[in-house]
């Protein structure tokens, strides 16, 4: 063989190699989607990204996977976007509502999610999708103190802890006007719901008297704060308590005596979402057993799904942080939607204020 053929033949395969790299997956009859893309936006920190992963190798739907920090960062993100938006998204039970209210939602072909069979009773017909048309609920828990007990030597059960002077600039905040009002308003014996103009403007000047103790408001990090030790106690959601628990047993997540939000996060189709199958086909996969499984155990949040929660370890079942005794459920409440356009404007005003103080 001659030298030049040599490299020919060499420039020849290299060729066919680069060119088999770029091609797209092949539609076949097992995998009819195969070669498109499907735009899922979801929490940071919210899926197994291994379950990312095996969903497009299983289907070949290549998934373009971005994450947001609060609903209303992917209410304003999803308005902008407008018809280059996402297909997936996995908003809270009163964003749902507002995006359902503001005709933004498509309704699912249960067809295609046969694995919603595995969805427990008790979480669905909610208030924010009462005919079940429009949602698939995923995760499900409540909001919370974590505490750092090395640092913390009383016993906390109220959210009065946020006031106590002995705290100053030893507690981190919720990035979220709508937990950070809620919560204020449960502890002055409101509804975390309240509409009173006298009841909010309390919560307000009650948030602002609170703002010397807050180190920091935050979302996604206050993992890492609370293990770096940079604060002592930390409004977090129920998911990220229970991992402090299981990092280190000096952390203790608690659901103070006067209630709290309890909340449900669930998959929605955008109305005008690109791929509406591949969109259906996600969600049934997280509702597939075995992935229902695997995102919970990666998460730490609390399953509405039968089959994986029956599959959880006996200590994550009866971990009362996930999984809180009814009478403890009792004293929370479902965020609503804030329909009126002057009430929403005024929580926002409120949020702005004490961000400003």
């Amino acid at each position: 063989m001659n030298k030049i053929f040599k490299i020919t033949l060499l420039l020849l395969s290299i060729t066919l190699i680069l060119s088999c790299c770029g091609q797209k997956a092949v539609p076949t009859a097992d995998k009819p989607l195969a070669g498109t893309t499907l735009k899922v936006y979801n929490w940071g920190e919210y899926i197994d990204e291994d379950v990312i992963s095996m969903f497009e190798d299983e289907t070949g739907i290549k998934v373009i996977y971005d994450t947001f920090e609060t609903n209303e960062d992917m209410y304003t993100k999803l308005k902008a976007a407008g018809n280059n938006s996402y297909d997936v998204c996995i908003p809270s039970d009163y964003m749902i509502k507002k995006m359902l209210d503001e005709d933004m939602l498509a309704e699912l072909d249960f067809a295609n999610i046969p694995n919603y069979k595995y969805i427990d009773e008790k979480y669905k017909k909610q208030v924010f999708d009462p005919e079940d048309k429009y949602s698939v609920p995923y995760m499900w828990g409540t909001v919370g103190l974590a505490i750092n007990t090395d640092l913390v030597k009383d016993e906390i059960t109220s959210w009065n802890v946020l006031w106590d002077e002995k705290y100053e600039k030893q507690i981190l905040g919720i990035d979220s006007e709508r937990d950070a009002i809620g919560l204020t308003l449960k502890y002055l014996g409101y509804s975390l719901n309240s509409k009173d103009e006298n009841e909010l403007n309390e919560a307000k000047n009650a948030l602002i008297s609170q703002k010397k103790n807050i180190l920091a408001y935050v979302g996604d990090q206050v993992k890492d704060k609370m293990l770096n030790e940079e604060a002592a106690i930390a409004i977090l959601w129920s998911g990220d308590g229970i991992v402090l628990e299981q990092t280190d047993q000096k952390f203790k997540y608690i659901i103070p005596e006067e209630g709290s939000n309890y909340w449900i996060d669930s998959a929605v189709i955008l109305k005008n979402c690109q791929n509406k199958a591949g969109a259906e086909a996600f969600i049934n996969f997280l509702c597939r057993p075995d992935i229902a499984l695997k995102n919970v155990e990666y998460i730490c949040y609390s399953t509405p799904h039968t089959e994986a929660y029956n599959m959880l370890s006996d200590d994550m079942k009866n971990n009362s942080a996930a999984y809180p005794p009814d009478e403890i459920i009792a004293k929370c409440e479902i965020f609503e939607n804030l329909s009126d356009v002057e009430i929403m404007q005024k929580y926002s005003k409120i949020w702005l204020d004490v961000l400003s103080q």
